[in-house]
């Protein structure tokens, strides 16, 4: 079942990672090279501290991202790392 595409979706608002369910950019030279390719990029939904949450525009899948993997989240909203 495919999601709709999230109300917060802004494509102001986007993220150039791999999207762990359709992997369309697996063949692009463009993003294999590590820049900003007009056709692969995700909405980024929304940020808390260090992680992201993304939505996929091919194939609509949420997920979210840590791209700080060793930080930490505080109960008050504070980030360490």
């Amino acid at each position: 079942m495919r999601l709709p595409i999230d109300p917060q979706a802004d494509i102001a608002r986007r993220a150039w990672v791999a999207c762990p369910v359709c992997d369309d950019a697996r063949r692009c030279v463009t993003c294999a090279d590590r820049r900003n390719c007009a056709e692969h990029w995700r909405y980024l939904i929304s940020s808390n501290g260090p992680v992201v949450h993304l939505q996929c525009p091919r194939c609509t899948h949420m997920w979210s991202l840590n791209t700080r993997p060793g930080a930490t989240c505080r109960d008050d909203g504070t980030h360490r790392p």
